[in-house]
């Protein structure tokens, strides 16, 4: 009973860091008078108090100082910082030039980018079928740069950055909110810096654009936090196979935001496209979960061969040590009262 309640709520809190993930969107475009930069830079810089007053309700402090002791650590941290931070900017300069449907573009094409980056820098072995889904993801980029009449370098610019911050992220092993909280440390100073300087020029628009404007600057680090904070909740309570089916709820979000609040246009090419990555996405997750119930399918079946060995193992010694239980050079007990 406690495990299926566990795993309800890691739904709810999956559910909910994905969703918030891809209606995201939605709060960036509430910014769109202020230039993508400036927003960057706010979310940047109210991340850092945000994570901090998490990391006290939390008392998560142990880990700072053995972190500072790793200069090569700090190191991959610093470009974890630089990826994030670049797939941040491109997203809402992406959000506040219409461009919400090549956006979810990239997130769907990140696990395919991902798979890529395992074959040519882990040198990972790719299965038949997952050399098919990259192949047809490779075909829909083609379709796309065809139906754009360009490239679509900002879905892969967002695709190929964070999956860049992914595997630094697998280098690091920290914790969601704790590797949060480091690179927020990295980005705070240099985003501060910035809109110290648009205050001095008069260009920022902190405190010129109504309480209601200043507010969503303020709050933009609670929800980037946020999303993270649900998902470190979903992440310890569910398999990786459910999470890798969730995953694809953001960019999802982000599609129908697209199509049906902003009103991107659609046309026949860029379906084709889309049509093209959804059908490289079926496959991929539908051999995941192949080559996941195969998996449980052998732990199940070495823990029953390992259980039914260790009972003819427990049944071999108690004949031997037992009286009367006649085992090997086992004379047969006396049949009194005190043996029956």
């Amino acid at each position: 009973m406690g495990t299926h309640s566990e795993q309800r709520t890691g739904l709810l809190f999956g559910f909910g860091a994905y969703g918030l993930w891809g209606l995201l969107p939605l709060y960036w475009h509430l910014l769109e008078s202020t230039g993508a930069a400036e927003v960057l830079a706010h979310r940047m810089v109210w991340s850092l108090p945000t994570v901090v007053l998490i990391l006290l309700a939390l008392r998560r402090w142990a880990w700072i100082r053995p972190l500072l002791r790793q200069p090569r650590k700090l190191g991959l941290i610093v470009l974890a910082a630089v990826a994030i931070s670049v797939n941040w900017g491109l997203f809402i300069w992406a959000v506040n030039e219409g461009r919400v449907l090549e956006s979810s573009l990239g997130y769907f094409i990140n696990p395919l980018v991902s798979i890529a980056f395992g074959v040519l820098l882990l040198r990972e072995r790719l299965r038949p079928a997952q050399w098919v889904a990259v192949g047809v993801g490779a075909v829909s980029v083609a379709v796309m740069t065809f139906a754009y009449g360009r490239t679509p370098w900002l879905s892969l610019a967002l695709a190929l950055s964070f999956a860049t911050y992914g595997l630094i992220k697998k280098r690091v092993q920290l914790n969601g909110v704790e590797g949060f909280g480091a690179e927020t440390a990295v980005q705070f100073l240099p985003a501060l810096g910035f809109l110290v300087y648009l205050g001095v020029t008069g260009d920022g628009t902190f405190a010129s654009e109504g309480v209601g404007h200043t507010l969503l600057f303020v709050f933009s680090g609670l929800a980037t936090a946020l999303p993270l904070i649900f998902f470190g909740g979903a992440a310890v309570r569910l398999p990786l196979s459910t999470l890798g089916l969730l995953q694809y709820l953001a960019p999802v979000f982000m599609f129908l935001l697209g199509l049906t609040v902003f009103h991107e246009e659609m046309p026949p090419e860029r379906w084709a496209g889309f049509v093209l990555v959804w059908a490289a996405l079926c496959l991929l997750t539908w051999d995941a979960l192949r080559h996941a119930r195969r998996g449980r399918a052998a732990l199940r079946a070495a823990a029953s061969a390992a259980s039914a060995a260790g009972a003819a193992e427990v049944a071999e010694e108690a004949a031997v040590t037992v009286p009367g239980g006649g085992g090997p050079g086992q004379a047969p007990a006396p049949d009194t009262a005190e043996s029956r």
